[in-house]
């Protein structure tokens, strides 16, 4: 799963989605064939003032956890910078000691 969390401006939420999507596709790529894992790439991307596109739930659905578009869309820099940080920061510790094991 390769997550990219970016606040962009308002009009700009969809375009940013596709940018994220198409600036990683050759890595997804490379990851697949070198290690033979499936790989997602996951744009989380809301507007300065809460915007959100379309497919912004169906995307923050495939991250692991309870997820609610409206608590991301009240503060979104705040949101994103916490919850996020702290669930990445969580999963990869949890990465690590899987693979320790």
């Amino acid at each position: 799963m390769l997550i990219d969390v970016a606040i962009s401006g308002d009009r700009n939420v969809i375009k940013k989605e596709a940018e994220k999507i198409l600036k990683y596709k050759n890595l997804t790529i490379e990851i697949q064939r070198m290690w033979n894992a499936k790989t997602k790439v996951i744009p989380v991307i809301i507007g300065a003032t809460g915007t959100i596109s379309k497919s912004f739930r169906k995307y923050v659905s495939n991250i692991p956890g309870k997820h609610e578009a409206r608590k991301y869309r009240k503060h979104p820099y705040w949101t994103l910078h916490t919850y996020f940080g702290k669930y990445l920061c969580k999963s990869a510790i949890d990465s690590t000691l899987d693979l320790t094991i």
